[in-house]
């Protein structure tokens, strides 16, 4: 008897913020640090494992944006498009680890290449979510996002250490 085993092939961790910073680029001898960085709104780390396609960005952007995962001033929760608020994605490799011994092991996680381009579709999607509501048009938010395979600096003030777990 053989099971059917749902694979998952995307992992997303979804925290709400009053404000969030990202080092998208170090300081060099030549250039100072450069960030991207939104206000109220939420945060998105994403990671993609083998076996993902771009058949699953809608369907991840449409439950991301649409979940009432953030507060609005009278204490009730509200979709980041709702509220409205920005969005700051984060790619986030270590997502996708599993504990060998002592150490983390990536194998599940897709090819860097392949990660760059669904990650690239996934911030674009996001973009036209957030312009295609008047609410979220009018009130200036916006998508922002951090750099696929490279290391980045996190600033994130929360109302609170309110952050879930989506697979996808």
């Amino acid at each position: 008897m053989t099971d059917k085993v749902d694979l998952v092939q995307a992992r997303a961790v979804v925290q709400q913020c009053l404000h969030a910073r990202l080092q998208v680029k170090p300081p060099d001898e030549e250039s100072e640090a450069e960030w991207v960085e939104i206000n109220r709104g939420m945060v998105i780390y994403l990671c993609f494992f083998k076996g993902a396609n771009e058949d699953i960005i809608p369907k991840m952007v449409s439950a991301l944006m649409n979940i009432k995962l953030c507060e609005n001033e009278s204490g009730k929760y509200v979709s980041v498009l709702d509220l409205p608020g920005s969005v700051l994605v984060i790619p986030q490799a270590t997502l996708g680890g599993k504990a060998k011994g002592k150490g983390m092991q990536y194998h599940g996680n897709v090819g860097k290449a392949e990660g760059r381009q669904l990650y690239s579709q996934f911030v674009s999607q996001c973009d036209k979510e957030l312009a295609s509501t008047a609410k979220s048009s009018e009130a200036g938010v916006v998508v922002r996002h951090g750099t696929y395979g490279n290391r980045q600096v996190l600033k994130l003030d929360t109302n609170g250490p309110y952050t879930h777990l989506m697979e996808f």
